[in-house]
């Protein structure tokens, strides 16, 4: 009975996660191709989806890959841009106090934004819920379609002549992340900082551009939550 439970808490997982999946197989083909578009190989973009697994961040990096940056502009834009994960991991890791460190660990690998309000939305409303197992079943769930829209990308994009193009996806992309993160006055005014930040740095040494509009856009927005809501 108890493992009948555990698998339908697992199942839960893949279930509620479902519908996000449309959206990040997509974003996972366009890494595929700015992955290509960086002169990496499959071997390389591929280890990189998997080392990495960072989306947004991913595609800043390989981006700035493409444009010749320093290795240390690339991890540094990389860590800014994920640096919510710290506030992420904080939230969640009293829902998995009990378990073990290797499990925690392993649970910490998979975590996105997806699958942080999932688990904690269902934590909340459902506390009968195996919490890693529910958390594994949508954080896995997203992590297979990623790899999967990656390779896809990389064939796609090594099939498809220069001349066309593809690198217009990566900005697009960004672009669909942002609109709908502008929801409040604090996410508001960090993308309109970041954003004019970055224009206006454009033409930093070292490629050191978007890194500045990353930084600038988590001060702005940290600054408007604390001093004017």
């Amino acid at each position: 009975m108890d493992g009948d439970l555990l698998d339908a808490d697992l199942r839960a997982g893949v279930r509620d996660v479902s519908p996000l999946l449309l959206g990040i197989a997509p974003f996972a083909l366009v890494a595929g191709i700015a992955a290509v578009d960086a002169g990496l190989g499959l071997a390389e973009a591929v280890g990189m989806s998997v080392i990495v697994f960072a989306g947004a961040s991913q595609l800043a990096a390989l981006d700035l890959l493409g444009s010749g940056a320093p290795l240390a502009v690339v991890v540094g834009t990389a860590v800014v841009i994920n640096v919510r994960m710290v506030m992420y991991s904080a939230s969640i890791a009293p829902h998995f106090a009990d378990y073990g460190r290797r499990l925690r660990a392993g649970l910490a690998y998979v975590l996105t934004d997806q699958a942080y309000a999932l688990s904690l939305a269902e934590f909340e409303s459902n506390p009968e819920r195996s919490r890693w197992r529910y958390y594994l079943g949508a954080a896995a769930s997203l992590w297979v379609v990623w790899q999967i829209g990656t390779v896809a990308g990389v064939v796609v994009g090594a099939s498809v002549p220069d001349a066309w193009g593809l690198t217009f996806a990566v900005p697009l992309v960004f672009l669909a992340l942002l609109v709908p993160a502008m929801k409040d006055r604090p996410t508001t005014a960090a993308g309109v900082a970041g954003g004019a930040i970055a224009v206006v740095a454009a033409g930093l040494p070292m490629n050191l551009g978007l890194l500045a509009g990353a930084v600038s856009g988590i001060a702005v927005g940290l600054a408007t939550e604390v001093f004017v809501e």
